[in-house]
């Protein structure tokens, strides 16, 4: 897939870079992708919903959302509402909560069997970011972002993680609302108008671009390159090699 025309930024000139983790940084995407259809497959067969669960249900009602708004906007899509119940749910019980842990066991189960490993182009930029001493934040919906990004061996590249965990406890609201990224912004100490948010999600350029990002850059790993920029992503590219000096 070809990068959108407009002229790159230079990242390494930026106050600031926030990355999202799941197919930014890792392709925990793909897992996350695998465990959904898994959980959903057999929701959806033993209560009979269809249609079936797509790859296009994953972009359009999941992808870069908490875990439970996941849930709930996906089973919505089916006109189906079920009790939202509590995050200290069994995984087996049918609650918005107890299917989102249902599927956090199966991703759990699956990064600790196969581990993972960031791709090589997200990588070596964050080397280049280091070495020209730019801040780096991890902006991601998940619970599981600390987990990943030590499994991934780059923690370290970071002082600012706002994740699913901090928005749980903080009471921020899921992507695409601006909250995770401004509150990112602030305590990366800068104004979001002089920074880069880099997302994959339609739901995660469209948080960035509502906080008021001067650059947001959305990477085409399936969610399309028209439907990132419709929802606010201001240059795409296929990968973050692109951004390698």
């Amino acid at each position: 897939m070809p990068d959108t025309p407009a002229a790159l930024p230079d990242l390494h000139r930026s106050a600031a870079v926030l990355f999202d983790l799941d197919g930014v940084l890792t392709p925990t995407a793909e897992v996350h992708m695998h465990a959904w259809q898994a959980v959903f497959d057999e929701v959806f067969l033993l209560w009979g919903i269809a249609p079936a669960y797509t790859d296009e249900d994953y972009f359009a009602y999941v992808d870069g959302k908490k875990r439970y708004d996941g849930v709930a906007s996906l089973l919505r899509s089916r006109n189906v509402e079920i009790p939202w119940g509590s995050v200290d749910d069994d995984p087996e019980v049918d609650t918005v909560c107890g299917i989102g842990n249902r599927k956090n066991v199966a991703f759990s189960e699956a990064l600790r069997r196969d581990g993972i490993s960031p791709y090589p182009g997200s990588l070596a930029l964050l080397q280049e970011l280091r070495a020209a001493e730019v801040p780096m934040a991890v902006v991601s919906s998940s619970k599981n972002a600390e987990e990943v990004l030590a499994t991934a061996g780059i923690r370290d590249f970071f002082t600012v993680i706002v994740d699913g965990v901090v928005a749980e406890r903080e009471h921020l609201a899921s992507k695409p609302a601006p909250d995770v990224f401004r509150v990112g912004a602030e305590r990366i100490g800068v104004d979001p108008a002089s920074a880069v948010a880099v997302e994959d999600a339609t739901s995660g350029v469209a948080s960035a671009a509502a906080a008021g990002y001067g650059t947001v850059v959305g990477v085409d790993r399936g969610a399309g390159s028209d439907s990132l920029l419709a929802h606010g992503a201001t240059v795409v590219v296929d990968d973050l090699d692109r951004f390698l000096s």
